[in-house]
């Protein structure tokens, strides 16, 4: 069968993105967790004190969504709030949360590493530069 949409750059990053955020997600669930879960530790360990709705920012997750993924975390012991300037929370790991987050962030260091690999060498180094010149933000 023949994929007319093939030559939609688009269409194209929507696949590979899917078929690696698949991949990914079949490797951090043996860790117990979803790839959401994962990115958040990494992040919250990057940056302790980040308030949640800071982190939701950059995630690009909605506060109705953010709020319950916080909440599982910090109920299994991963994450806990602290005061941060007086009227907000900060976020930041438990000694529990900081060693999955390390364990997350060996699986997905060696996940990249393989993806990273699957691209022809005379690829890579144009890889990111192209993805990035994609995606709008600026807080990269």
């Amino acid at each position: 069968m023949r994929d007319p949409l093939l030559h939609y750059p688009g269409y194209v990053l929507r696949r590979a993105s899917t078929a690696a955020m698949a991949e990914l997600a079949t490797r951090i669930v043996v860790l117990g967790l979803r790839t959401t879960e994962a990115t958040i530790l990494q992040i919250v360990a990057e940056n302790p004190g980040i308030s949640q709705s800071a982190l939701g920012r950059m995630l690009d997750i909605q506060r109705a969504n953010m709020t319950p993924i916080a909440a599982r975390l910090e109920a299994r012991g991963l994450m806990r709030r602290l005061p941060s300037d007086g009227r907000s929370l900060g976020l930041e790991l438990t000694p529990e949360g900081q060693q999955l987050a390390e364990k997350a962030q060996a699986v997905v260091d060696a996940f990249e590493t393989e993806l990273t690999n699957r691209i022809p060498p005379e690829h890579r180094d144009h890889l990111m530069p192209a993805l990035l010149a994609l995606w709008p933000s600026t807080d990269g």
